[in-house]
């Protein structure tokens, strides 16, 4: 007879499962309707019926820890070594612990072996804390113009149903304080993008920022040491604004545009199809005027341009 097939969801068998099937298996006999009525297969069920003898604690798993140890396992000796050492010189690092065994007592097994015995014996050589990264209060403005997050997204190509594999970058400004944005699409992500976007930027919005806060890409800042001032450095001197760069490889400090990034994906470029650039700009131009309007939990369940009139009003 071949085995009953089940679902790995069954495993493994509690012990109410294989007393009943022990028992309904004895009185009837069927290995079939046992099998399909408790989800087991034949060699488990003829498994239990072999020790059963009429209470549950006979059905009870054993211990599967061989009997014997293994071959290749630590030696009581080297045992002895690891846990001397390490009584004597509790601060001793793992690297050290395994020269001194190598050079002292002819050590030959691999470091990631003394690892596994010494994690399987309780021992932690120089054991590390790491506090748990408690994030910082951020203090948002509360008035328009104070500090502007600024960020590049790539657009999705699956977006693009042209045929000349042009890439696409959409460049997003958010004021903290009303999370009111500006976004438009450029070409190619560079510094005189972004020198062209921030002007677009301060037309749009009306004003300009005492401050701008990036990331420490290329198009916002020089990556390598140079006594050159990058383009957007310039610009924002021109208009006396100071330019913040975040600690690198944590976005979470512009969270407000990157956030603002993940709804776009969602709203618009989940659904967006567009056959050219200028196509992409008229788009993009309605979306910017339907999330601007749209309610936000962060400002009261208000909208970016009614934050921004009760901001202006105040």
């Amino acid at each position: 007879m071949n085995i009953i097939s089940h679902s790995s969801r069954y495993l493994p068998h509690d012990l109410n499962t294989k007393f009943y099937a022990v028992k309904l298996y004895r009185q009837t006999k069927s290995i079939n309707h046992v099998c399909r009525r408790y989800h087991i297969s034949k060699s488990s069920l003829m498994r239990w019926n072999k020790k059963f003898d009429g209470t549950k604690s006979s059905l009870i798993d054993k211990s599967h820890k061989p009997l014997s140890p293994h071959p290749k396992a630590h030696t009581d000796e080297e045992i002895k070594w690891i846990k001397d050492y390490t009584r004597r010189n509790p601060n001793i690092s793992l690297c050290e612990l395994y020269g001194k065994l190598r050079t002292d007592k002819g050590y030959s097994r691999h470091a990631c072996s003394l690892f596994r015995i010494m994690h399987k014996l309780g021992i932690y050589v120089n054991k590390e804390t790491h506090k748990k990264y408690v994030p910082k209060h951020y203090d948002t403005p509360t008035q328009l113009g104070i500090k502007w997050q600024l960020d590049v997204k790539y657009v999705p190509k699956d977006c693009y149903t042209g045929d000349d594999n042009q890439k696409f970058y959409q460049y997003t400004i958010i004021d903290e304080a009303s999370r009111q944005r500006f976004i438009y699409p450029y070409k190619e992500q560079s510094s005189y993008s972004t020198v062209d976007f921030v002007k677009k930027a301060i037309l749009y919005f009306g004003y300009k920022p005492q401050i701008i806060q990036t990331d420490n890409g290329s198009e916002f800042t020089h990556i390598a040491k140079t006594d050159r001032i990058h383009p957007f450095d310039v610009l924002c001197n021109d208009l006396h604004i100071t330019h913040k760069l975040i600690k690198p490889r944590t976005p979470r400090h512009n969270g407000k545009v990157e956030r603002s990034h993940r709804n776009d994906q969602q709203r618009f470029y989940q659904f967006l199809k567009f056959y050219s650039y200028n196509d992409l700009i008229v788009q993009m131009k309605a979306y910017l005027k339907r999330s601007n309007n749209i309610p936000m939990q962060v400002l009261g369940w208000i909208s970016p341009l009614e934050k921004r009139n009760l901001l202006s009003s105040s």
